[in-house]
């Protein structure tokens, strides 16, 4: 499987910015400032991908409404900088800022990489590019568009943690492709952006942001283990409904509030506690991301660009927990009542909360975490050559990581991405299809 990198281009926002545009990073910013970047990768089918076809009509396209498009989203196409004499980094956006586009070819099995079944996560990661983050700057965005030849193409994107959270980079994409294929902004997608920092009703620094480590490299990360490979599960609208039937009947309490998010999240967890085989008695961390966005007082408005989203913890729980009959029921409980309680905790109180619990974990106890959302709506994303058959998110955390979004082909399905070793892998599939 050989891949040809054809170019690199600086895309450019199609505005004129006279003056550098500084912005603070919020509160919510701050927590993910270390970060691992977010990598997706979305594959789209084309009945005509020649080279010629592709290089004439589709990438110029791609590229136009790509500038287009950043004018409206402007910090994508700055850095995360950190001045020797700043307290804190800030995003800047120049005006000779660009977003780096590498275009590349390969000669890959488009339908096996854009498929459900195994796929090794070193195949995926080779379709989104990196970015160079050194000691005091950081591209926010980089982009690869992948040709495979009479067969289609992905766009993969690599974001820094600090300036989007997921649902504002799915906007950016929204709207992306609705320019790319009708030539004009969406007009449901709340924009402008806002980029007033000051609409983050909380104080715009964290207790454990230390000035003596002036950096903003990033922690290493374990490289990927041959034998790691991705999967796509797919839970249906019925799959789901009688998740939630169960639940009510395995459970003595009535005053569950009995989300999709909440289902899901609480039968993968079972699945992968299984999968691994792990001790009963081994402590099982695991961590959601909570949206604060309508939990803020005021609320945030829903065109404001930039994070508003805290990892939440579970710890204390052994695997033991969530194995026999009664695993699904007490993991639907825990989910259900972390999220419950999320207004009334406090976003500082909750990050205080998470980040002594990191400090609890045992080294080599992998955590269980979740990327995405069914409610993003990222299969929306039709650049004019039809919906992407599959899109996933392929970032290299170093623990559990899966995806999770709207399932492509019905409402109120979910689609789960989910990367294990091979071994484990195996496992889980049987388990995740045995239990519905």
């Amino acid at each position: 499987m050989a891949y040809n990198v054809i170019k690199i281009s600086p895309i450019s926002p199609a505005t004129d910015l006279a003056n550098p545009l500084i912005l603070p990073l919020s509160f919510f910013d701050l927590v993910w400032l270390k970060d691992i970047p977010t990598n997706r990768v979305s594959f789209y089918k084309l009945t005509e991908s020649s080279r010629d076809s592709f290089y004439s009509l589709i990438l110029p396209k791609l590229e136009h409404s790509l500038s287009l498009v950043l004018s409206h989203f402007l910090p994508l196409s700055g850095h995360v900088k950190w001045n020797q004499e700043d307290p804190k980094p800030h995003i800047i956006i120049s005006p000779q800022d660009a977003v780096s586009l590498t275009v590349a070819e390969t000669d890959a099995d488009f339908t096996h990489l854009s498929g459900k079944g195994f796929r090794y996560q070193t195949e995926l990661r080779a379709l989104v590019p990196e970015l160079p983050v050194s000691s005091d700057s950081a591209p926010i965005l980089t982009l690869q568009i992948t040709l495979f030849p009479n067969q289609g193409f992905c766009i993969g994107t690599t974001i820094h943690h600090a300036a989007v959270d997921g649902k504002t980079l799915v906007k950016f994409l929204k709207s992306w492709a609705h320019i790319c294929k009708y030539g004009a902004i969406p007009q449901d997608l709340d924009l402008p952006m806002v980029l007033d920092r000051t609409v983050i009703n909380l104080p715009s620094e964290l207790p454990n942001l230390s000035v003596d480590v002036r950096t903003l490299k990033l922690p290493p990360v374990k490289e990927i283990e041959e034998d790691v490979v991705r999967f796509a599960f797919e839970l249906t609208h019925e799959n789901v409904k009688k998740l939630r039937e169960r639940a009510k009947s395995e459970s003595t309490r009535s005053d569950l509030q009995l989300s999709t998010f909440v289902v899901t999240y609480a039968y993968v967890l079972t699945c992968v506690v299984k999968a691994r085989g792990v001790n009963a008695d081994q402590p099982v961390p695991f961590t959601f991301v909570a949206d604060f966005r309508d939990r803020l007082d005021p609320p945030v408005p829903a065109s404001y660009f930039g994070n508003c989203v805290l990892p939440v913890n579970f710890l204390g729980y052994k695997a033991k927990t969530f194995l026999g009959e009664e695993g699904f029921v007490n993991g639907v409980e825990i989910v259900n009542d972390a999220v419950r309680d999320l207004s009334l905790r406090g976003a500082e109180s909750i990050w205080e909360l998470y980040e002594e619990g990191l400090k609890k974990i045992e080294p080599g106890i992998k955590k269980l975490s979740v990327g995405g959302s069914n409610r993003f709506g990222i299969y929306e994303t039709d650049f004019g050559w039809g919906r992407p058959v599959h899109t996933e998110n392929v970032s290299n955390s170093g623990n559990l990581l899966y995806s999770m979004s709207e399932s492509r082909d019905e409402a109120g399905g979910v689609e789960i991405g989910m990367c294990l070793k091979k071994c484990e892998m195996d496992v889980f599939v049987t388990e995740f299809q045995n239990g519905l």
